[in-house]
């Protein structure tokens, strides 16, 4: 069972940049065996999806309001996936979570992924 473990949230100014890392701290198959999505949630909103990785870093997807941007990645020898945030608004304020599935080849944002870590808090403000 994966042990997913987010970093790199906290405090930025609009237009500045943030790069979030998600990693499997307790798996026995390791993150490269999951397609991994990032998903957030603000302070009275519904939770919503940011964007997703295949299994071998060939497929991505992006939500709308993050597409441009942010981007993201995936090192499987080090067991890690990132978003990279730049152009950060203060309506990308949320709680950022990272969540796997076992799906290999593509991703989508509207699976219902397994696997979730705690989260990681990101705020932007002047």
């Amino acid at each position: 069972q994966l042990q997913l473990v987010e970093s790199g949230g906290g405090l930025v100014q609009p237009g500045g940049s943030l790069r979030l890392s998600c990693v499997d701290s307790g798996g026995t198959l390791g993150l490269g065996y999951y397609t991994i999505g990032w998903f957030r949630q603000a302070p009275g909103k519904e939770r919503e999806a940011v964007s997703c990785i295949s299994r071998g870093g060939g497929r991505t997807n992006f939500a709308d309001s993050v597409r441009g941007r942010f981007t993201i990645s995936r090192d499987n020898a080090k067991n890690t996936v990132y978003l990279q945030m730049n152009s950060l608004k203060p309506e990308d304020t949320a709680i950022y979570f990272c969540a796997a599935i076992a799906i290999p080849f593509s991703c989508s944002l509207s699976w219902n992924y397994t696997y979730w870590g705690q989260g990681t808090q990101v705020t932007v403000s002047s």
